[in-house]
Order: C-alpha cells, then sequence, then structure tokens
C-alpha cells in the first residue's frame, strides 16, 4: 500500500528538506517544512544560561501545533510529506539540556505525543560526516558555519541511535553519500519511487552504489 503520510528525516545537511520539496514539484504532494522562526536561537549560539531549554521547549510546542493543524486540514487521500518526524524533537533534547531540563521536558513531551498522528512511513536520510559539512558549507547559512566537526559526530550518533531504536513506524534508510538525488534526476526518480512504492516492512535499506565509469 502506498503511504499517504510520509516523513522525512536526518541530520543536519542531509537534504531533508530538498527531497521534501521534490515530492511536491513532481509528485505534487503537500508539504509540511520545520519552523525554525525560534527567539531563542540567538541566546542558545551564545550558549546563555537557561537559553537550551528555553528553545527546545519552543521547537516541541510549535512542532505540536504544527502537526495538530495538518491532521485537522489535510485531504484524507492526498500525499502528505513533512520534513521533519515529531518524535525526533527528543534527539536534540538530549543532546543539549541537562538532566533536570530533561525531567521537565519528558512530562510535556510524554503529554503532547499521544495527540500526534504518526507517518505511514519514516525515511531517515544518512550521510558520513564529511558529505554533511561540505553540503552545510555549500548552502552557506550564517549560523551553521560555527557547527564544528565535533558537534556534527554527536549528532551522526544521536540520529543512528535513534532510529535504530525506532519501532513506530515502517523505517526506510537511505545512504546518501553514493547517490546525488540533487543534480541527478535518474537518483531522484528512482529514489522516489523507492519511498512511495508500498514495500517497506519494518526497517529496511536503500544504499545503491553508483556504477564507475570505465
Amino acid at each position: 500500500m502506498t503511504p499517504a503520510y510520509i516523513a522525512i528525516e536526518g541530520p543536519i545537511g542531509v537534504g531533508k528538506t530538498t527531497l521534501t520539496q521534490f515530492f511536491r514539484d513532481e509528485l505534487g504532494a503537500a508539504t509540511v517544512l520545520d519552523e525554525f522562526d525560534n527567539p531563542f536561537l540567538a541566546d542558545f549560539y551564545k550558549e546563555q544560561p537557561g537559553a537550551a531549554f528555553r528553545a527546545q521547549m519552543y521547537f516541541l510546542v510549535s512542532r505540536f501545533q504544527q502537526q495538530l493543524a495538518l491532521q485537522s486540514s489535510r485531504s484524507e487521500n492526498a500525499l502528505l510529506v513533512c520534513d521533519y518526524l515529531f518524535a525526533k524533537d527528543k534527539i536534540f533534547a538530549y543532546l543539549t539540556l541537562d538532566d533536570s531540563e530533561i525531567l521537565i521536558y519528558d512530562r510535556y513531551f510524554a503529554a503532547l505525543s499521544p495527540f500526534i498522528q504518526r507517518p505511514d512511513l519514516v525515511v531517515y536520510l544518512q550521510a558520513p560526516r564529511e558529505v554533511l559539512l561540505e553540503r552545510v558549507q555549500r548552502r552557506n547559512v550564517d549560523f551553521e558555519s560555527k557547527i564544528s566537526e565535533a558537534y556534527v559526530d554527536e549528532l551522526i550518533q544521536a540520529y543512528d541511535h535513534f532510529f535504530y531504536h525506532y519501532d513506530e513506524t515502517p523505517l526506510l534508510i537511505v545512504n546518501t553519500a553514493e547517490i546525488d538525488f540533487v543534480e541527478s534526476s535518474g537518483d531522484r526518480k528512482a529514489l522516489l519511487l523507492r519511498i512511495t512504492g508500498g514495500a517497506v516492512r519494518g526497517i529496511e535499506y536503500y544504499h545503491p552504489v553508483r556504477k564507475r565509469r570505465k
């Protein structure tokens, strides 16, 4: 059965939003993009005391409100693609909050998450650190220029840990290091077809290898 609601996930620079927009442009999907308009982010990047907790709670509530809104407005049979999974909010919370803040955060997350509709399929995009850093540098976003290799490594490990223990929905893990769905229409069509093919059961992997030119 073709999934009607797909969530795209992965660490910074892996191509979540770009792939989501291809679903919109090439398949006519309705799309939802993560919100990054957070008034506490500036203080967070300046490492101000308490800023991480304020920023994380703001994201949690904003994503909760966005998810509720899309559930009430979406067409029943239309394809919907979101460039984040609500449950992944915990990844960043556990990376940035201290134990006492986590205690509060977990209570809010537990109260809100039962109201969120789970997607029919989650697509987890992976890439090695070098590829992610190159893609981040290429898009030239100001605050991302301060991201260190150590932080990217930590983020990759956190994502891997989260999704290797994830069992709430079917999960397709995609190795993007050997494909270029941005520049290659062939790679893009093959990936879109694999995602919408409706054959994912449990955890499956998609890691095609490019044929080397002779």
